[in-house]
């Protein structure tokens, strides 16, 4: 039985770099035997159904595939629908009246541990606070993502991972994406 999932490619059509249409990005995950695949704003989300087998290693493939027919290197992390939606119910900063604007969540593509994770500086970025909850770092950029120096370099070199950023917004409409097609 088919499942849905959302991939998240980093770094696509950002600042005019790894320009990639999404009508492409679309046809890469159609071509790779997904079903129902839907894009979400020009950043590389990717909303789509498959088998779970199937889903399990379409990263690397979506990967292979946009270096091969575009020459660009992209990691792409994916969650279950099922894992989005603990995401969103898990974030530690809404009930801490931080507003929604400057709310972020970084996916990981691995678990980094709690030993690397109890090694990041809390105090690397003022006044931006993160709380890393396994696949996931939530922050919380009082003066925006932009401007902080909580990074996705900086968590993937400490915590010899991959990782993207998206914002609350971005997460929330997701999420809300997941749900269309079962009304």
């Amino acid at each position: 039985m088919s499942s849905t999932f959302v991939a998240l490619l980093r770094g696509i059509n950002v600042g005019g770099r790894n320009s990639l249409r999404m009508k492409d990005l679309v046809a890469i995950f159609e071509r790779a035997g997904c079903a129902h695949v839907r894009s979400y704003i020009q950043s590389g989300n990717v909303v789509f159904d498959a088998e779970p087998d199937l889903a399990a290693g379409l990263g690397a493939q979506v990967s292979a595939e946009i270096h091969r027919r575009f020459a660009l290197r992209v990691p792409v992390v994916q969650r279950s629908e099922r894992e989005l939606r603990s995401v969103v119910s898990r974030n530690p900063f809404l009930d801490t009246g931080a507003s929604l604007a400057s709310l972020h969540v970084m996916f990981l593509s691995e678990d980094p541990g709690k030993s690397r994770a109890a090694g990041l500086d809390p105090d690397r970025s003022p006044p931006d606070s993160f709380v890393v909850k396994g696949r996931e770092i939530y922050l919380a950029c009082p003066n925006g993502l932009g401007k902080s120096k909580l990074t996705s370099a900086w968590f993937d070199a400490k915590l010899a991972t991959v990782s993207t950023a998206r914002n609350w917004n971005t997460v929330v409409k997701l999420v809300a994406m997941c749900a269309e097609r079962k009304g």
